[in-house]
């Protein structure tokens, strides 16, 4: 055979070879393609959706995190004044208290220098009675001189 014969036939096969492959093996391997393209664009945008989703999570995250802050720093501030409230209170009743017992303490200091004086005055007066039965050599009854008795004290 001649060289045009050969090569009129390989260009035969090539042309049956080429339409095969169109018919038979292109549209599977294309339809591969575009399936795995489709799937890749669908991983694509579903990461997408990730990232935005994350980025809100993210968001709200934070805004919970600051709310919480807020609120733990108001609580403590609550707190804080609270305490300072009952220190207050407990000042002004520990005050009070001792202003009563100072007061109490100088009403029972009075009552005993009261009581104090009184007793010294009766036994200066039964001391000034000695004396007088002393310097009159008789015995002065305190029933019947109770008005001298009473005017002595009240000089005393």
């Amino acid at each position: 055979m001649s060289i045009n014969a050969t090569l009129i036939i390989q260009m035969i096969v090539f042309a049956i070879l080429v339409w095969f492959t169109m018919r038979f093996v292109w549209p599977p391997i294309t339809a591969a393609l575009d399936e795995r393209a489709k799937k890749i664009a669908d991983g694509l945008s579903a990461a997408d959706r990730a990232k935005a989703e994350l980025s809100n999570a993210n968001q709200r995250v934070e805004q919970q995190l600051a709310a919480a802050r807020n609120d733990a720093t108001r609580r403590l501030a609550d707190a804080e004044r609270l305490a300072q409230q009952l220190v207050e209170e407990a000042k002004t009743r520990a005050n009070e208290e001792g202003a009563k017992i100072v007061a109490a303490a100088k009403v029972e200091a009075e009552q005993a220098s009261v009581k104090a004086r009184e007793v010294l005055r009766e036994q200066v007066a039964a001391l000034a009675v000695k004396g007088a039965e002393q310097i009159l050599r008789k015995e002065v009854n305190p029933a019947i001189h109770a008005d001298l008795l009473g005017r002595l004290k009240a000089e005393l």
